[in-house]
C-alpha cells in the first residue's frame, strides 16, 4: 500500500510496503528459533540490532528481533512470530526510520496502537514495553534522511506516553538519557548520529536496569 497524507498543506508521499533486503532472511531466522514463555524479546531497527542483548546483559534469555531498516509495517508484519511465542516481556522500539521515509506521525502512532492490541489479544500474558525514541544527531553528516525530525520524535513521543493510558501498556522513557543541552543525541553514545555506541548501549542497559525492567549481569 502506498499512502498519500497532507500536512501543513504539502502532499508527502510515502510507501508502507518497503522493506530492507535483509527483511526476509531476518524473519526467516526468527521463526526457525525455538521459543520460550520465559523470553524477553528485544523488537525494532538496527538499533535494536545491533545490541547482541543475551552477551550484553547476560542471560540466553534476551532475544534479539531488530532488523536493520525496520519500519512499523515491517514490525507488524512479523508481529506473529513474537505473538506465537508468548514471551514474558517485549520491549519496542521503532519509528525513527518511519520518519525517514516521510511516514506521517498519526500513521506510526496507529501502528503503535495496533502492535499494542494484536499483542495483548495474541498473548495477553506478555507485558509489553514501549520505549521512546532517541534523539539524532546531525552533526556527524552521515545519514541525513534522518536527522532534524526533533519536533516529529517529541509528538510521537509524548503522544506514547498518552497513549499507554488507554492502550494497557508500559512506556520506558530512554529520549532524556540520551539527549544533550542542545537536544541532539550526545555525541559519545552515537558514530553516525542516528546509530549507538558500546557506551550508547551501556546506558540503555543501565537505563532498563535501574528501572528493574531486566537484569544486568555485568
Amino acid at each position: 500500500m502506498v499512502g498519500n497524507w497532507s500536512v501543513l498543506a504539502q502532499e508527502i508521499n510515502w510507501d508502507s510496503t518497503v522493506r530492507p533486503d535483509i527483511y526476509k532472511a531476518r524473519v526467516d531466522l526468527f521463526r526457525s528459533l525455538p521459543h520460550s514463555r520465559k523470553d524477553v524479546v528485544f523488537l525494532g531497527n538496527s538499533l535494536t540490532f545491533w545490541a547482541d542483548w543475551s552477551d550484553l546483559l547476560g542471560d540466553t534469555r534476551y532475544k534479539n528481533r531488530g532488523i536493520p531498516g525496520d519500519i512499523t509495517f515491517g514490525v507488524l508484519e512479523r508481529l506473529d512470530e513474537v505473538i506465537q511465542g508468548k514471551p514474558a516481556k517485549v520491549f519496542i522500539l521503532i519509528g525513527i526510520n518511519d520518519l525517514a521515509r516521510n511516514i506521517p506521525d498519526a500513521v506510526i502512532l496507529q501502528n503503535y496502537r495496533r502492535m499494542a492490541r494484536r499483542l495483548k489479544t495474541g498473548t495477553p500474558s506478555t507485558r509489553i514495553y514501549f520505549q521512546t525514541l532517541l534523539p539524532t544527531n546531525d552533526s556527524f553528516q552521515k545519514l541525513r534522511s534522518h536527522y532534524n525530525k526533533e519536533g516529529h520524535i517529541q509528538t510521537l513521543n509524548a503522544a506514547l506516553k498518552e497513549m499507554a493510558r488507554t492502550e494497557g501498556f508500559e512506556v520506558i522513557d530512554l529520549h532524556p538519557h540520551f539527549v544533550d543541552e542542545t537536544g541532539k543525541l550526545k555525541k559519545e553514545y552515537s558514530w553516525d548520529g542516528v546509530h549507538l555506541t558500546l557506551a550508547g548501549y551501556h546506558r540503555w542497559a543501565e537505563v532498563l536496569s535501574n528501572g528493574k525492567y531486566v537484569k544486568w549481569r555485568h
